[in-house]
């Protein structure tokens, strides 16, 4: 049997246990989101398919524990991923705080090329929010990365975040990327694509 896909990309969350990273892939690839969270324990993956540009792509997104105790266990990923979603939790300083910790470990752990994408979620929180929209493109801005705020809950720019980060591996792939302008850009947005979802949401 052939194929049914022109590229595989290899996607990995990290951040800070509790910021959403399995709800996000939830919404994401089963359009579900459970109230109640249990803490990922080591890693696991969850596969979608969508459509970036004229490609087919496969994209295998990892979902890793944020408690430092698996951490040693996560950073060997950090090599076999093309691109990174970067979350923290707007209700938390604590999580943005760390945003700096975990760039330094992808820094050190992943190949150079990697693409990432800084991504704030539970934006629909309009009580307890910690960190505003400004911070968190001030920050983005700092290391020249796209951001984005997203809600798993209220799927919000769930799709947006993950198709981008997907537009800039497969872009950079076919060599049709302006690599630092891109990287500039504070937000980015895509055209809605055409996915088949597979799996079922263990979130």
């Amino acid at each position: 049997m052939s194929k049914n896909y022109d590229v595989l990309l290899k996607i990995l969350l990290l951040g800070d246990s509790g910021v959403g990273k399995t709800s996000l892939i939830c919404r994401y690839v089963d359009d579900d989101v459970r109230a109640t969270h249990v803490a990922t324990i080591g890693i696991d993956f969850k596969l979608k398919t969508v459509d970036v540009g004229d490609k087919r792509v496969r994209m295998q997104i990892w979902d890793t524990a944020g408690q430092e105790r698996f951490e040693t266990l996560t950073t060997q990923y950090y090599r076999k991923a093309q691109g990174i979603l970067l979350v923290y939790d707007v209700t938390s300083g604590r999580s943005f705080k760390n945003v700096r910790r975990w760039l330094a470990s992808i820094e050190e752990n992943a190949s150079q090329n990697i693409k990432r994408l800084i991504v704030g979620n539970k934006s629909d929180m309009l009580v307890g929010r910690e960190v505003t929209v400004k911070q968190g493109k001030q920050l983005a801005s700092e290391y020249k990365l796209p951001f984005m705020e997203v809600s798993a809950l209220k799927n919000t720019n769930v799709s947006e975040a993950f198709g981008a980060l997907a537009g800039l591996v497969v872009n950079q792939q076919s060599g049709t990327e302006p690599a630092k302008q891109v990287e500039r850009r504070e937000t980015i947005q895509l055209q809605p694509q055409s996915s088949k979802d597979e799996g079922g949401c263990s979130c």
